[in-house]
């Protein structure tokens, strides 16, 4: 098993890629936590788990708000002891109908940006004192190019997570904590999707993928899996695209 006995944190773990995310290391043998603000949903992902004699626990978490990363983080120590893996997974769509709405714009950086780098500040540390860790930052293609349907305080935001993942790589590699990026492209709509959920926009979408055809969250979650197994000691500071051919166009 590529992560066998590793205490792993998955944030947004309730569904989408999260989800598919905390399956995928409980198979390859890490005992999971699924952090959600969806409660009954993420219970349920690690109800699954538990009955096919995984390792799980579930915490209610807003990656926002700093008093419930601590909150996060001392309980699961006490439910296993460290931390090896964090895969900062949480945020929202920026796929909106309103592409200037400011109150949205500070909505999607507190979530998408602000949430990723409080889940860095109270894992490293915690990390460190096992000898190290892998950090797995979830981005995006938006982090690189722009689309129509995109609020642009999306692409800051997962711009800003494509080079805290950079900084934190260089940052804190003598501690043993290496720091990569994840960056989909098209997928299944998010639960927070509005516009890039449409039929039409969707067949619309695809005319930029080489692969003609949307990702599917297994796919991110193998991405994930690999960053964060020892199969990638040596790899830090890096940033793998999933997103059929998107960004190479």
């Amino acid at each position: 098993m590529r992560l066998n006995n590793k205490v792993a944190i998955v944030t947004g773990g309730a569904n989408g890629m999260g989800k598919s995310i905390a399956q995928l290391f409980a198979l390859e043998g890490a005992k999971v936590v699924v952090c959600d603000v969806l409660e009954d949903e993420g219970t349920q992902v690690v109800n699954e788990l538990k009955n096919k004699g995984l390792k799980a626990e579930f915490i209610k978490l807003n990656v926002s708000q700093e008093s419930e990363w601590i909150t996060a983080i001392d309980a699961t120590k006490k439910s296993f002891g460290r931390i090896d893996i964090l895969v900062n997974n949480a945020g929202i769509s920026g796929a909106v109908p309103d592409l200037m709405d400011l109150a949205y714009f500070d909505r999607l950086w507190e979530v998408n940006a602000r949430g990723t780098f409080l889940g860095m500040k109270y894992s490293i540390d915690e990390m460190a004192k096992s000898g190290g860790g892998a950090i797995v930052n979830i981005s995006s293609v938006a982090s690189l190019v722009a689309q129509p349907v995109v609020h642009m305080g999306y692409n800051a935001a997962k711009a800003g997570i494509q080079l805290m993942t950079r900084s934190a790589a260089v940052q804190f590699a003598d501690k043993g904590i290496r720091v990569n990026s994840v960056h989909p492209g098209w997928m299944p709509p998010m639960r927070t999707s509005a516009v890039s959920a449409e039929p039409g926009v969707r067949v619309k979408l695809l005319e930029g993928v080489p692969m003609q055809r949307f990702g599917r969250v297994e796919e991110v979650a193998n991405a994930a899996l690999f960053l964060a197994s020892d199969e990638a000691s040596y790899i830090t500071g890096t940033q793998l695209f999933v997103d059929g051919g998107l960004t190479a166009m």
